[in-house]
């Protein structure tokens, strides 16, 4: 009935993924490094590998699903933990589904270390408990993935390529719900600068912004989000510069002095605004003060930059 598509870039957390999927589910596991050596570790009999070639999430889950042949394919992320009874459940979401329902996701569980706050490297990754159609746990009709046309590979990342094909799978007038099935994903740290590496999602949303309008993110159950403020504490950090060296050119008269004493107060306060409300709800160790005050600083051009390369992209 079902085929598990898992993609992986070699973690080592792929077995312990395949251990929880259990002997008795077909796994088509996609290969996506581009130098698939050395080979990936011994794997179960119910498992298949098949390459991609590196060329990012979306194409190895096109090459996962177009190599099975059930009627249900169920892609998970490689270093995700489906929950003990995971294909029964699994079975349970899916058997009963009514002809117009074309995806059903798991819920996805993510475990936050006991006895202090989360950091906001933590709390970023457990915003997938509450996140829409995301590919950690969810499975779609193989005929919905046919007639969408698998996943949009103009999206390099792990990131919107999975809402984006949700939408279009509703926009055709099917269905998505919610599943029983539990599936964890365990937070990981991913250095200092994760935050800052994290801006180029901005790209893609360019291209979710031209393909599905400026409602999009409601749409997913996303929020505003915070680009506009990013590109304001940009706008005042560039005017204080350009109006500082100005006013040290001209040497003549107060107006550039205050003005860019001005700017770089404006940029000062919602730059101190950005790092507080990341670090409030943090643990507040030097550790994390330092990284949110560093990165606070760096995201907002950062975002920015990646923004307008996103839109360059898509009008072009």
């Amino acid at each position: 009935m079902i085929t598990v598509v898992i993609p992986t870039i070699g973690r080592p957390t792929l077995c312990d993924t395949l251990a929880a999927v259990g002997p008795g589910v077909p796994v088509v596991v996609v290969d996506d490094r581009a130098d698939p050596t050395p080979a990936l570790e011994p794997l179960p009999a119910n498992v298949r590998v098949v390459r991609s070639g590196g060329r990012g999430p979306a194409a190895a889950r096109n090459a996962g699903w177009r190599a099975a042949d059930t009627p249900w394919v169920v892609f998970l992320d490689d270093d995700v933990i489906p929950a003990p009874g995971w294909a029964e459940a699994v079975w349970k979401d899916l058997v009963d589904l009514p002809d117009d329902v074309a995806g059903s996701q798991g819920r996805i569980v993510v475990p936050l270390p006991p006895g202090r706050r989360p950091t906001d490297g933590e709390r970023h990754t457990a915003g997938l408990s509450g996140a829409l159609w995301v590919t950690a746990d969810m499975a779609y009709r193989r005929a919905a993935l046919e007639g969408a046309g698998g996943f949009d590979e103009r999206f390099p990342r792990a990131y919107r390529e999975d809402a984006d094909l949700a939408l279009r799978v509703m926009e055709a007038g099917h269905r998505l719900v919610m599943g029983e099935r539990v599936t964890e994903h365990p937070v990981r740290d991913d250095g200092f600068w994760a935050s800052v590496r994290f801006q180029r999602g901005n790209a893609d949303d360019a291209l979710m912004r031209r393909l599905h309008g400026p409602s999009w993110r409601s749409r997913i159950g996303g929020g505003p989000g915070r680009l506009r403020l990013h590109a304001a504490t940009t706008a005042a950090g560039l005017s204080a510069l350009l109006l500082g060296a100005a006013a040290g050119r001209l040497k003549a008269g107060r107006g550039p002095a205050v003005a860019a004493w001005g700017a770089a107060a404006v940029w000062a306060a919602l730059t101190a605004e950005f790092a507080w409300r990341r670090i409030a709800p943090g643990p507040r160790s030097p550790e994390e003060v330092l990284r949110m005050a560093v990165t606070s600083v760096l995201i907002p051009p950062v975002a920015c930059v990646h923004r307008l390369r996103g839109e360059w992209r898509v009008r072009r």
